[in-house]
């Protein structure tokens, strides 16, 4: 897995994304409490169920390979 260039921003603009998304459909309400970590699995694992990413295989799941997936949905959207 390459490192992005620019990996943590895109995350961060993932994770800001990823709410907006989660929320606008109405299946999620984050809390401003609610760690990065938290909101980056759930945001994974709502766009892996939504068809909008490839999974990851679950034995290769970690919050790195999360992280990474997102960091490419956000640089394509």
């Amino acid at each position: 897995m390459k490192k992005l260039k620019n990996e943590k921003e895109l995350v961060k603009k993932a994770i800001a994304d990823g709410v907006r998304y989660g929320e606008d459909r109405g299946v999620v309400e984050f809390e401003a409490t609610d760690s990065a970590e938290l909101k980056i699995e759930y945001i994974y694992r709502l766009l892996v169920h939504d068809k909008v990413i490839q999974p990851i295989p679950e034995d290769q799941v970690s919050q790195q390979a999360m992280r990474h997936k997102l960091a490419i949905w956000a640089s394509h959207h």
